[in-house]
């Protein structure tokens, strides 16, 4: 049987919690920032790179803020995507779903269709050129009213199609999920699916309420449900996935280092646990990175390492007929690689 590491790397896998405007290399924001005449306040990529030590998630956010306004043109927006979908495809995924933040541009002067028709774009070259089928989540961002929020759901209405969820993010703390109930259930009025960020920096309250009071498919991290044994025994049982994301949660300080995390322990719970990037370009490591580095951290098994790839497929927004394909997929390789 080849090592884990290279049996990681060549399994197909989905991802689920993914920033577009997380993964920015410093290389590509430096090249928009000159086709937009924006200047960064670094003088070179390495400079930039060296800023890229975090505390918490608000210190992280000053400087993803910051990078944001590179960010002017439909053309930066399809660039920006690009660049992702050729880094995913190097890990072997074959499905994405992918955030972007309206709102953190259309704040800017940015049009909100430069922002999705650009994002879209690029998706549905993707697909063709590098055979990785996609969806597109808009977020939602916790900092700002519900009514900026319900005012950004009905500008996309006329991209009702192209759009397969509405997330929430941005700071958790002080924004509880109950601040976006009416925004959460126009969205489900309007026809589409809904995750949420809860349970990072947020308490274990915060992860219920996005099942109460949001009613998601999918809570996004979701790591600090382990607070209240009980709401771990009921997401467990009603089978809600967690896109937990392991770089980012020790670059943030969420968890001391990846021998702590409690991604283990919750994939033995029962819990629907899938791995995830988030921001990578951030914190220093696409999916395979996570996948690499928490087995080696929390000695995850072949099986453990098939079951969280397993959950990535059925836990995604995908037709019946797709996800059938990428399951068999998953299973092929496994016959293939492990003996």
């Amino acid at each position: 049987m080849p090592s884990l590491r290279s049996l990681i790397t060549s399994m197909p896998k989905a991802e689920l919690h993914m920033h577009l405007e997380g993964s920015l290399e410093p290389e590509l924001m430096f090249r928009l920032a000159a086709r937009n005449g924006v200047a960064l306040g670094y003088r070179s990529e390495a400079e930039l790179r060296a800023a890229y030590r975090f505390t918490d998630l608000q210190s992280f956010l000053n400087i993803y803020y910051a990078g944001l306004t590179v960010l002017r043109t439909e053309a930066d927006f399809h660039d920006m995507t690009s660049a992702y979908l050729e880094r995913a495809h190097v890990d072997n995924v074959v499905h994405a779903e992918v955030f972007v933040a309206p709102q953190a541009h259309t704040r800017r002067g940015v049009p909100f269709e430069a922002v999705v028709e650009g994002v879209q774009a690029a998706l549905l070259e993707g697909g063709r050129r590098l055979g990785i089928t996609t969806r597109l989540i808009l977020g939602i961002q916790r900092q700002w009213t519900e009514d900026d929020a319900l005012s950004m759901l009905e500008a996309a209405g006329r991209y009702r199609d192209r759009i397969a969820g509405i997330g929430l993010g941005g700071p958790e703390l002080p924004h509880p999920p109950r601040k976006f109930v009416r925004a959460f259930a126009r969205a489900r009025d309007m026809g589409w699916r809904t995750v949420a960020h809860a349970g990072e920096e947020g308490p274990a309250a915060y992860v219920a309420d996005t099942v109460d009071l949001l009613e998601v498919e999918r809570i996004d991290h979701g790591v600090r449900c382990e607070e209240d044994p009980a709401l771990v025994a009921r997401l467990a049982a009603l089978g809600i996935p967690l896109t937990v994301c392991p770089i980012s949660n020790v670059k943030l300080r969420v968890f001391p280092s990846l021998a702590a995390h409690n991604l283990k322990r919750l994939l033995d719970a029962g819990l629907h646990v899938t791995v995830n990037s988030d921001d990578p370009s951030y914190f220093g490591g696409y999916v395979s990175e996570n996948f690499w580095e928490v087995q080696e951290a929390l000695g995850l098994s072949v099986d453990d390492v098939y079951a969280l790839a397993r959950n990535g497929f059925t836990a995604a927004f995908l037709e019946p007929e797709d996800r059938a394909g990428h399951l068999a997929a998953l299973d092929a390789h496994r016959r293939l690689t492990v003996s």
